[in-house]
This record gives structure tokens, C-alpha cells and sequence, in this order.
């Protein structure tokens, strides 16, 4: 791992892309273009961006010696401060490469995990991505004591000295860190389930707003809530799960809850890591899909949200597809292919707040199709499951008749069972 503070001193990068099949190249140089955005997140300028193809893979550095060489020259010609894979690379390609490169290496994981740390704002997301550090790191303790004799302060920090015994003892130490961290993680996540059990109480629909990073969940969620959320054209700008209280045109009480954004190989060690925040996808009652219809890949990015879900285990829950930006489509066919891949697509823009209206009305019929529209005739002596209705359900009329109460009101499925007896 390289040292964060060192990090922070480089100005530029080379990044570099690999594909073993002369038509996996596009979707190479696509892939080089987030991680571009991803270092522009970070505040590195790429002063080039290089696809590789490669007939063999090395397994020393991955890229062989003419190629190497090649790339060198051109990080000493440019003064390039470090060089980035979009690959994750293993801890001996990594240091084998520092060696070559004479110049520090990173992989997309290691950027990312960079990008979340410079964003976290919350206890939570920061406790998360030190343990995400912690098991990136672990594998490549040697390279760190090796590369630059470099020593690192801070909670998961290393002891003076080199040596294989020194390596065990950072090792015995970053695990009982990680055993810490886990122990807070479980009891934020404690917490969180504390607050779902509230809202199942209370009978409150909650929206869960999914989508690739950059896709406009935090403009949405301004646009509807006036919630005052930081909006960055950067990947990663939302790190921290935001849930705002809305009311629907309609005067249903509703949650929304903003995520952080997905993107394509994103790290196995960073799912795991934010199970507890991406765990509020899982528990919603409706996903609203959000897609930059803008951009190029909306296709490619609608299938990296999709499966990334279906990974969560919130593949089954019911979602509002939303092709976001379209002000700034400039491709018509886009909308076209979405359109067929998406059916029954609402089409906005958060930033101009066209069709939300549209929206909200998909909102409410999703509400709808959770609840459950009885005619009732309860006795007064049931007057605490009125009170109960009327703040769990969505009452459309109500009347005193002699003894009874009377009511037009839509109910979640839990309280079906206990109005069976005073259907009309």
C-alpha cells in the first residue's frame, strides 16, 4: 500500500490497461477512461492513458521486458510521479514492477481505496475503509518494508525495523485491528437494523436511490427534498448513506435514501467492507434505478448496477427505472436501446427538475402496489386499531356511524391479519 501522504505529493500518472484479445480493446480503453475520472477524483492529472495487449501475461510483472522498458521511457520523458494498473495487480508483480518502474505503482483497487478515503465523512465509512486498507494491505506487508523503507503512522501503522519477524508482528497487529474495526462495524450495523425495525413499525415505505457513481442520486435527492447534499461531477462524490423524510403529492410519508454509487470491478474487498451501508439497498421496499442516460456506457453501466444488486441479494425488489440527464443526451439512439432494455422507463432531468412529476406519480403507485385497499366497519372498542391505521396506512375516507367507525384506507401486507375480521 502506498503511503497515503506520499500519495498526496503526486501530481501526475501513467495508466495503464490490459486485454488479452484484440476485441476486448474498446472495452479496455472504456475502462481506462473511469479509472482516468477516478485519478481526476483523487487530484492526479493523467498525462496518458495506455491500452496493452497482451499474448501472455508474465507473472513477474504481468507486462514483458520490451513493453516495460518502453512505458519507462516514457514515464522519465513525461516525469511521470506514478503508474497506475487498471488491473488488480499481486503484491509480487507489484514490487517486481516499483523496481522496473523506479517509481511508485498502484493498481485500481489501491486508487480506489484512496478515492474513498479522501471522501468518507462519517464514522462509519471511514471505520470501513481502514478495514478495506487493512486486507489490501495485509499481502503486501513485505513490499512495504522493502519499497523506500518506508514507515507508516496512524491506527493499522507499522513498527521501526525490517525483517521477516518485524512482518509477523505487523501481521499479528493489523489482525487484531481488524478484529476492533469488525467489532465496530457490527455495532454500527446493530444500530442501522435498530432503525429499520423503527420504520417497519412505523409502517414507512422507504426508497432506496441505486446507480452507477455520477449517475445524479444526490441531485435527485436535492431536487426532491431540498437536502443540500454535496454534487460533484467526480466519481465517488457520496460516500455516506443519506436518508431524507419526503411527503408524496399524494400526502404519503415516504424515506429516501441516498447510496453510494456503483461502478464496474468494483473491489471484492470493498463490497465486503460496506456490506453495512450497501445493506441499506437490501432492506428497502423500492429501488429507484437511477441511469445517466447522457453517457455512453448507460448501457454497460445499467448492467453493472443490475448485477451488483443481484450480489447484495436485492435482485427481487421492485424498481423504478429512471434515465437521468436526458437535457444532455446527444445520442437519441441511446435512449432508444435503454427504452428496450428498460421497459416502462420514466425519463427526467434532477439538475433542470424535469419530470419529476412523473416520477412521483411512478412513486405512488409503487406505494400502492406494496398496501393493500380495505373497506372496513370497526367498533369504537377497537378505537387503538384506528389510531394504528391512521398512522401505519394511507386513510382515504373515514365516518362515525352509532358505535363504528368506517374506513376507506390502504394498509402494508403486516396489517392484514389483524383487519381480517372487520372487512365490509
Amino acid at each position: 500500500m502506498t503511503d497515503p501522504n506520499e500519495l498526496k505529493t503526486f501530481k501526475t500518472a501513467l495508466l495503464l490497461g490490459i486485454h488479452l484479445r484484440s476485441d476486448e480493446r474498446d472495452e479496455c480503453e472504456t475502462s481506462l477512461e473511469e479509472l482516468e475520472r477516478l485519478a481526476d477524483t483523487y487530484g492526479l492529472e493523467t498525462v496518458d492513458k495506455v491500452p496493452i495487449m497482451l499474448k501472455k501475461i508474465i507473472s513477474a510483472t504481468l507486462i514483458g521486458k520490451g513493453k516495460l522498458q518502453e512505458l519507462l521511457a516514457l514515464c522519465e520523458e513525461y516525469k511521470i510521479d506514478v503508474v497506475i494498473f487498471d488491473e488488480e495487480i499481486s503484491p509480487h508483480q507489484q514490487k517486481n514492477l516499483e523496481k522496473l518502474f523506479k517509481r511508485p505503482v498502484l493498481d485500481r483497487t489501491e486508487l480506489i481505496l484512496e478515492v474513498f478515503n479522501k471522501h468518507a465523512q462519517t464514522k462509519e465509512a471511514r471505520l470501513q475503509i481502514e478495514l478495506a486498507k487493512i486486507r489490501y494491505t495485509m499481502p503486501r506487508l513485505k513490499r512495504m518494508w522493502t519499497h523506500l523503507s518506508r514507515q507508516v503512522a496512524g491506527g493499522g501503522g507499522f513498527l521501526k525495523g525490517a525483517g521477516e519477524k518485524q512482518i509477523e508482528l505487523d501481521r499479528r497487529m493489523l489482525g487484531h485491528r481488524m478484529a476492533r474495526l469488525q467489532k465496530e462495524i457490527d455495532a454500527v450495523r446493530a444500530h442501522r437494523e435498530i432503525q429499520r425495525g423503527a420504520r417497519r413499525r412505523r409502517q414507512i415505505p422507504t426508497f432506496a436511490i441505486v446507480g452507477y457513481t455520477n449517475a445524479g442520486k444526490s441531485t435527485l435527492l436535492n431536487a426532491l427534498t431540498s437536502a443540500d447534499i454535496l454534487v460533484e461531477d467526480k466519481l465517488f462524490a457520496t460516500l455516506d448513506t443519506t436518508t431524507r423524510k419526503y411527503t408524496l403529492p399524494n400526502n404519503q410519508e415516504i424515506l429516501l435514501i441516498d447510496t453510494v454509487g456503483f461502478i464496474r470491478k468494483i473491489p471484492h474487498t470493498l463490497i465486503a467492507a460496506f456490506k453495512s451501508t450497501l445493506e441499506e439497498t437490501v432492506y428497502t421496499d423500492v429501488l429507484i434505478h437511477l441511469v445517466d442516460a447522457s453517457s455512453s456506457e448507460a448501457l454497460q453501466q445499467g448492467e453493472a448496477t443490475i448485477q451488483l444488486l443481484e450480489d447484495l441479494g436485492a435482485g427481487d425488489i421492485p424498481k423504478i427505472t429512471v434515465l437521468n440527464k436526458v437535457d444532455q443526451v446527444t445520442d437519441r439512439t441511446m435512449l432508444t436501446k435503454l427504452r428496450v432494455a428498460y421497459p416502462n422507463t420514466i425519463q427526467i432531468s434532477a439538475k433542470e427538475k424535469r419530470g419529476l412529476s412523473d416520477l412521483l406519480e411512478q412513486m405512488i403507485k409503487a406505494v400502492e402496489a406494496l398496501r393493500k385497499k380495505v373497506d372496513l366497519c370497526i367498533p369504537q372498542s377497537h378505537y387503538g386499531l384506528v389510531s394504528e391505521l391512521m398512522s401505519s396506512g394511507h386513510v382515504i375516507s373515514v365516518e362515525y356511524e352509532e358505535n363504528n367507525v368506517l374506513m376507506e384506507v390502504e394498509i402494508p401486507a403486516s396489517l392484514e391479519h389483524k383487519v381480517e375480521r372487520f372487512i365490509r
